[in-house]
């Protein structure tokens, strides 16, 4: 689908679906205590804005970009409301991805665009995190897209983020009991 139809229907399914409070991936939200105390942190490809909500509540300085405007319109409001330090932008972060060392934070989640990822590992300052969170080819269900463009190979997300020390990573795939643990996808956490 090309770039244009995709951005047009992520518009529509925002415009169409239920405005739910946005929720923070899992990656992020149970790994807080990793954050910095300040800094300036980005939301890559926000959605609803979840995570951007979450790092701007943590105090820090947060961008959150999205190419569909409804989403981000929503994100901005949802940012007035509770007077947090947010910027949220219209951007199309496959064609437009961040400057080199502009980030303490950046947080990725189910968006997998693969051209980006050494723009991603420059755009993060020194002792930077990236927290990182999408779907896997191996699944126990038909979540997430139905393409496999964009979910990702077996230990892939490990040999993308190969330049970066690995703080965490989960990826349970098809192993064990498949009623327990993370299935579906893979986290990391990494550091610059």
């Amino acid at each position: 689908m090309p770039s244009d139809e995709r951005q047009q229907s992520w518009q529509q399914r925002y415009l169409q679906s239920p405005a739910e409070r946005p929720v923070a991936c899992r990656v992020l939200s149970e790994n807080t205590f990793l954050l910095p105390g300040q800094g300036k942190a980005l939301d890559l490809a926000c959605g609803r804005g979840g995570n951007a909500l979450l790092l701007a509540r943590m105090g820090l300085q947060t961008e959150a970009w999205d190419y569909a405007s409804a989403a981000v319109e929503t994100l901005e409001s949802m940012a007035m409301e509770e007077g947090l330090s947010l910027e949220a932008s219209l951007r199309d972060v496959a064609n437009d991805p961040p400057p080199p060392d502009s980030f303490d934070v950046i947080t990725v989640s189910y968006f997998l665009e693969r051209k980006i990822v050494p723009d991603l590992v420059r755009a993060l300052r020194a002792g930077g995190l990236i927290f990182y969170e999408t779907w896997l080819r191996e699944s126990v269900d038909d979540s997430g897209p139905r393409n496999p463009d964009f979910r990702l190979g077996p230990n892939e997300l490990l040999t993308l983020f190969s330049r970066l020390q690995v703080i965490s990573y989960c990826e349970h795939g098809l192993q064990g009991d498949l009623s327990l643990g993370v299935r579906n996808v893979a986290s990391l956490i990494a550091r610059c």
